[in-house]
C-alpha cells in the first residue's frame, strides 16, 4: 500500500473543497502540500449544475438590502430552527467571500449601465441574487478549477474513493484511507487537517437533481468515525425539475424561473400555487414541492407546468439559454410556452454536526458546504443560500488553518496501526459480492426512499422503509465486498437512508421539509432526539464499514 502525507486534506471538489484550497494556499507556506480528492472528476458535483445563482448581501450597493432582513429570511424560510449566530455570521461576510470570488475572476452579470444584477428568488424580501446567466454554479466552479489546476501547492487526486477516516483513541483524524479505480488500489493519506467537503445525499431518492455523485459518502465517513450527525430528517425537495422519465439526474429548472414571472398550472390550466399559500410561486420551497406534488397526486399527472408564456418566450430563452438548451435536448418544446415538471430531492439540510468554524466533534476533522450541519439553514433552505454557505464556511476555515501546524502527523497510536494492517495484509481488491447486484440495490434504496421517506411521509411508511433498509443491509453485510467504489458506495447509501429514516419517525411533528402525514400541523418547537448514538445500530462495528 502506498503511503502520502500532506499539511491539508480536502475530500470533495465543489466550490466549498476547492474555494478552501486556494484560499488556505495563499495564506501560508505550507510543508507538506495540499491533496483534493474527488471520487469522480473535478467538474462533477452539485455546485457545478446550480443554476439561479449565490446570496449577495451588499447592502453597500443594494439599498433596499440589508444582514437583518437576509437573517429573517433565513430564519423564516428554515421555520426557526436556525441557529441564529451562524445565521448572522454568514450573512456579515457575505459581501467579503463575494468580492473574493469576483476577484478571482468570476464575472457576475451585470445591468445595461454596469451595476450587478440582483434577481429574486422564493421567500426572498428583496431581490439580492447574484447569477451568471443560469449557470451560476459552473461559472463560479469553472474559475476554482482553473485556478487550482495552476496552483502548485495543490494536488488533486480524481475518481479516488476515500473509503475510511484513520482516527486514533483520542478521538483525532489522523487522515484518510483511498481508493483509486484507476490504478485499483489503497493508499493512506496523513494529514492533521481533514476536511469533507463531499455534498448532499440527492443520490438516495429515485427523482434527484443532484449529480451521480452525491451519495452521502462524506456524511457516512464521518458518522462510522463517531462523528456526530445532525437534523438527518431534513432533505429538500426542489419544486421544479424538468419531469423527464429515465433520468438519474433530472435537469434543474431554476427557482429564479418562478422569481422572473412563470406559473403553476396543471394540464387543464388552471393555476393553482395561491391555493395553497397566499405567496403563490414564490413561497417557500417545501410548500412549492407539496403543493405540486398533491395536485399530482389528485388528478394522477406525471406532471404539472410552469407557464413561462407572459414573460416571453424569447426573454426567457435569453435570460435562462441553459434551461432552454436542457428542454431542447430532452425533448421538450417550449414555443406553447409551457415547461413540464415535477419535484426532485435537491439539497439537504442535516448532516455532520459542527460549528461555525466547520469544527465537528472529532478532532481535526472538519465539515463544509452541503455535507455539513452548521445550523445556517433549519428546516428548510432559503434559496441560492447554498453556494454562501459553501463560500463562507470554506473562507472560514481558512482562517481558522492559519493558526494551526499543519505538518503532517508522524506517529500513531495502536489503533490507527491496526486498521493500516488490515488494508496492509488484505491486498485482494476483486468484488465478490455473491448473487448480490449492486446497481439494483441502489435502485431498490432509491424506490424505498422516494415511496416512504419522500416528500409526504408517516410512521406506517417510515417503519416500512426500515425494514426494507435493514433487509439491504443485512444482504451487503453478509457478502465478502470490501473493496470497488461501488461497493463502499452502497453501504453509504443505506447507512445514511437508515439514518433519515430513524430521524424522520423520532420528529413527530410537521416542520419546513418535513413533513409527517400523521402529523399535519406544524410545531417549531418540537425537535428530534439524536439519531443512532450507538453506531452498531446501523450495521457499523468499532467504526468498521463492514460487519466481520
Amino acid at each position: 500500500m502506498k503511503y502520502s502525507k500532506y499539511s491539508v486534506v480536502i475530500i470533495g471538489s465543489g466550490i466549498s473543497g476547492l474555494y478552501l484550497a486556494l484560499k488556505v494556499a495563499s495564506q501560508k507556506h505550507l510543508n507538506d502540500g495540499i491533496l483534493v480528492i474527488t471520487k469522480s472528476r473535478m467538474q462533477q458535483s452539485s455546485s457545478y449544475l446550480a443554476q439561479g445563482g449565490i446570496v449577495a448581501v451588499l447592502p453597500e450597493v443594494n439599498k433596499d438590502d440589508s444582514i437583518s432582513s437576509h437573517v429573517s429570511d433565513t430564519i423564516k424560510a428554515g421555520c426557526g430552527l436556525n441557529d441564529f449566530n451562524v445565521v448572522k455570521f454568514v450573512s456579515q461576510n457575505s459581501s467579503c467571500v463575494i468580492q473574493d470570488l469576483i476577484n478571482l475572476g468570476v464575472e457576475f452579470d451585470k445591468t445595461p449601465d454596469g451595476k450587478l444584477s440582483f434577481a429574486l428568488e422564493a421567500a426572498h424580501s428583496i431581490p439580492r441574487i447574484l447569477h451568471v446567466k443560469d449557470q451560476t454554479g459552473k461559472a463560479i466552479e469553472d474559475v476554482l478549477c482553473e485556478r487550482v489546476k495552476n496552483t502548485q501547492e495543490i494536488d488533486v487526486y480524481e475518481n479516488t474513493h476515500a473509503v475510511e477516516l484513520l482516527v486514533d483513541s483520542q478521538n483525532c483524524a489522523k487522515g484518510v484511507i483511498v481508493y483509486n479505480r484507476e490504478t485499483d488500489s489503497y493508499e493512506a493519506v496523513y494529514s492533521n487537517a481533514v476536511v469533507l467537503a463531499t455534498g448532499g445525499i440527492g443520490q438516495l431518492f429515485a427523482h434527484t437533481t443532484n449529480p451521480e455523485v452525491a451519495t452521502g459518502d462524506g456524511i457516512a465517513l464521518a458518522y462510522r468515525a463517531g462523528a456526530k450527525v445532525k437534523n438527518m430528517e431534513f432533505v429538500q425537495f426542489h419544486p421544479s425539475a424538468l419531469a423527464v422519465t429515465n433520468k438519474l439526474v433530472m435537469p434543474l429548472v431554476s427557482e429564479a424561473v418562478r422569481g422572473a414571472g412563470a406559473k403553476l398550472c396543471d394540464s387543464k390550466g388552471n393555476y393553482f400555487a395561491k391555493d395553497f399559500d397566499e405567496r403563490g410561486e414564490l413561497a417557500p420551497r417545501d410548500i412549492v414541492a407539496r403543493a405540486i406534488y398533491s395536485t399530482m397526486l389528485k388528478n394522477g399527472y406525471d406532471s404539472v407546468f410552469l407557464d413561462i408564456s407572459q414573460m416571453g418566450i424569447e426573454y426567457f430563452r435569453n435570460r435562462f439559454p441553459n434551461i432552454s438548451k436542457s428542454c431542447e435536448e430532452n425533448g421538450v418544446d417550449i414555443s406553447d410556452g409551457l415547461i413540464p415538471i415535477a419535484p426532485a430531492a435537491h439539497y439537504f439540510m442535516g448532516g455532520i454536526e459542527t460549528n461555525v468554524s466547520a469544527e465537528t466533534s472529532v478532532a481535526n476533522l472538519y465539515a463544509i458546504g452541503e455535507c455539513a450541519c452548521s445550523g445556517f439553514h433549519g428546516a428548510n433552505r432559503l434559496a441560492s443560500n447554498s453556494l454562501l454557505e459553501c463560500a463562507v464556511s470554506a473562507y472560514e476555515l481558512a482562517e481558522l488553518l492559519f493558526d494551526k501546524n499543519l505538518d503532517a502527523p508522524k506517529n500513531f497510536d495502536e489503533k490507527i496501526k491496526e486498521r493500516l494492517n488490515r488494508y496492509e495484509q488484505d491486498v485482494e481488491t476483486s468484488c465478490d459480492f455473491e448473487e448480490v447486484d449492486i446497481e439494483d440495490i441502489k435502485n431498490q434504496v432509491r424506490e424505498i426512499m422516494w415511496e416512504y421517506a419522500g416528500i409526504s411521509r408517516s410512521k406506517n411508511k417510515l417503519e416500512i422503509a426500515a425494514n426494507k433498509l435493514r433487509s439491504l443491509m443485512n444482504a451487503t453485510n453478509s457478502s465478502n465486498c470490501a473493496h470497488i467504489s461501488d461497493c463502499y458506495e452502497v453501504k453509504n447509501m443505506i447507512l445514511i437512508s437508515s439514518l433519515i429514516v430513524q430521524s424522520a419517525l423520532k420528529r413527530e411533528n410537521s416542520i419546513g421539509a418535513h413533513f409527517r402525514e400523521d402529523f399535519p400541523n406544524g410545531d417549531n418547537k418540537t425537535a428530534a432526539e439524536p439519531v443512532a448514538s450507538n453506531i452498531e445500530d446501523f450495521g457499523v462495528k468499532n467504526g468498521k464499514i463492514f460487519v466481520e
